[in-house]
């Protein structure tokens, strides 16, 4: 493979990577087992089947736009805070799985989801200062993390209050 071809395929591949890492470990913290079953939900929820695509086309649009910008910014600094603003969102991501399904606290993943709107915002910041294109990639990411933010507090509101250890 050529030089110029491993430049241009690289980032595509960290990337894809990453976003099917970021995947599968939000559904290995993601379990809906007895607790989550019997938690009072809205009428207008979507079903469990739909969550699954809608963060498989979250994670790809985010993966894509990370490969935009890279190829867009020759800015090494540049560079390193998209990466460094990418793995804050993936964290900040993991954390609120961690919370509400594994620890059982919506209440807790209500108070964090506030930080994971806020690491896209600046995700969207970063990222359209060398492409509005891959900044408006992350828009379907915003508006799911704000139904889901609305959700989650529609969820504590139906339930609350809630104890550690379930």
């Amino acid at each position: 493979m050529t030089s110029d071809r491993m430049s241009r395929t690289r980032p595509v591949i960290a990337a894809a990577v990453s976003a099917t890492g970021l995947g599968l470990l939000g559904a290995l913290v993601t379990q809906l087992g007895a607790w989550y079953y019997q938690l009072h939900k809205p009428s207008w929820q979507p079903p469990d089947w739909l969550f699954g695509p809608a963060w498989t086309l979250i994670f790809a649009c985010a993966a894509l736009a990370g490969v935009i910008f890279w190829r867009a910014e020759r800015d090494r600094r540049a560079r390193m805070r998209i990466i460094a603003a990418f793995t804050i969102n993936a964290l900040l991501n993991v954390v609120w799985s961690v919370l509400f399904f594994r620890l059982e606290r919506p209440d807790w993943s209500l108070d964090e989801v506030g930080f994971l709107w806020l690491s896209i915002v600046a995700l969207i910041v970063l990222l359209s200062r060398a492409s509005g294109k891959a900044a408006a990639l992350l828009v379907p990411y915003l508006a799911w993390v704000t139904f889901a933010s609305v959700l989650n507090w529609k969820i504590v509101q139906l339930n609350a209050p809630f104890f550690s250890g379930g």
